[in-house]
């Protein structure tokens, strides 16, 4: 189904089928947004219809982040793997067809859809102070920003969609650059960082340093150094967060000190990510499991080994987010600890003080009860982030994206020998129904 047909009905579905507990409106078949929209009861109500677009098993419920450490060589997928979407993902050979992929697609472009049919009827709300009016605003264009975000990293350049799909008209439009996609994701977050407030009783909701902490990850992979250095030392210096003296305790429970912004998953709103990763043996079903080459990445005391890794005898399987039963434990999407290993990799790839960089790296490595580094150049230096970066972020959907940022894929990932293959194909069913002729697929598809 075209990303935009499907966003169409999903803003549908989302007026009727969360009536009880995202619009509170009378279940029908659709319901017109002035109905759905009409006062600061129903704009935040239509927040949290935005924030749940999160929850799709496309998405933070499951594949989106997987990908990202199926693709690289953090997770490949075992001889008795069923998916043969994912042996495609493991095999970097990946088909237009490939229903996961167009999963990943048609989540943030639904989440682009919802928080675009909010974002139109915030203006008109009489009930709502200015003050609130940016905060609702700030809000959904994090949730915009960060859809948009996630799309590119994936596909390249992406289609920007900054007002609703309303009716055909809206249906076929073209690709946008990456430098335009990269522009509205900037704004976008610029704005949020600007209106929204520095905390909140809630890691599920945006705030002013996840806003600023999502930026310093866009600087970063846009290769503005300069500005992913200063925003990552903004959230650092003053978002109030704390590294956690022990590294499994990010993981334990939801919304410790150290994360920043949460995906929420609750036992009526699932994740399937344990249900993934976990050996048949415990009632898993093991589409994936960790790589070889990622156990022996791990140096010896590294106290995040087993925080992040589990035996079933012989089986690895990953262990961060663990809840099998009922999939209820939040995606951390933003904490402290990437803050520092970004702003370690900014300054060392602008030549930035060494004793500086350093000593963020050694943040991360201490807590892991590691040595200081002994890397003393920049390549040195960027060669350690990125293993840092490995082990530190491990299963939580950073690695794929870290190896085609800095032009390592080729070289570390024995499957992938063209540059062809750093992006996923457009979904074929997106190239089928959507006519315009700016829509184009990736090369080498």
């Amino acid at each position: 189904m075209n990303y935009l047909k499907s966003t169409l009905l999903v803003i549908a579905l989302l007026f009727s089928a969360f009536s009880c507990n995202v619009l509170d409106v009378e279940p029908q078949n659709s319901i017109p947004a002035d109905e759905a929209f009409k006062d600061k009861a129903g704009i935040e109500r239509g927040i949290f219809g935005a924030y749940s677009t999160l929850q799709y098993f496309g998405y933070y419920g499951r594949t989106y982040g997987i990908f990202s450490d199926l693709a690289a060589d953090n997770l490949a997928q075992p001889i008795d793997g069923t998916a043969s979407e994912y042996r495609e993902v493991d095999n970097n050979n990946i088909l237009p067809e490939n229903g996961s992929v167009a999963g990943i697609w048609s989540a943030c472009y639904d989440g682009i859809n919802v928080a675009n049919n909010v974002i139109e009827k915030v203006p008109a709300m009489s009930d709502m102070s200015a003050e609130e009016k940016n905060r609702a605003l700030g809000e959904l264009y994090f949730i915009r920003a960060l859809d948009h975000f996630n799309a590119l990293n994936y596909f390249g350049a992406v289609p920007i969609k900054i007002t609703p799909t309303i009716g055909v008209d809206d249906l076929n439009v073209p690709r946008n650059s990456v430098d335009q996609v990269y522009a509205q994701i900037i704004s976008d977050l610029t704005f949020a960082a600007e209106h929204l407030p520095a905390s909140t009783s809630q890691k599920i909701r945006a705030t002013k340093y996840a806003a600023v902490g999502l930026l310093a990850r866009v600087y970063l992979y846009k290769k503005d150094y300069a500005m992913a250095a200063d925003m990552a030392g903004k959230v650092i210096s003053e978002g109030g967060y704390t590294l956690l003296d022990d590294y499994a305790a990010i993981f334990d429970g939801d919304g410790s000190a150290e994360t920043i912004f949460e995906v929420d998953f609750t036992t009526l709103d699932r994740n399937r990510i344990a249900e993934y990763n976990f050996p048949k043996t415990l009632n898993g079903r093991r589409e994936v499991e960790p790589t070889q080459s990622v156990l022996d990445a791990y140096e010896i005391g590294d106290e995040r080994y087993n925080a992040s890794i589990a035996f079933d005898a012989a089986l690895a399987y990953p262990i961060k987010y663990d809840d099998l039963s009922t999939g209820a434990d939040n995606f951390i999407v933003i904490r402290l600890g990437e803050m520092y290993l970004i702003r370690a990799e900014a300054e060392a790839r602008n030549n930035g003080d060494i004793g500086m960089i350093k000593d963020d790296i050694d943040e991360i490595r201490l807590r892991a009860n590691l040595s200081e580094t002994s890397a003393s150049t920049y390549p040195a230096l960027l060669l350690q982030i990125e293993k840092d970066r490995r082990i530190e972020l491990a299963f939580e959907g950073h690695r794929w994206f870290d190896l085609v940022r800095t032009g390592r894929a080729i070289e570390v990932l024995p499957n992938v020998n063209s540059t062809n293959q750093t992006l996923f194909p457009i979904p074929s069913s997106e190239l089928q129904t959507n006519t315009n002729s700016g829509m184009t697929q990736n090369p080498g598809y």
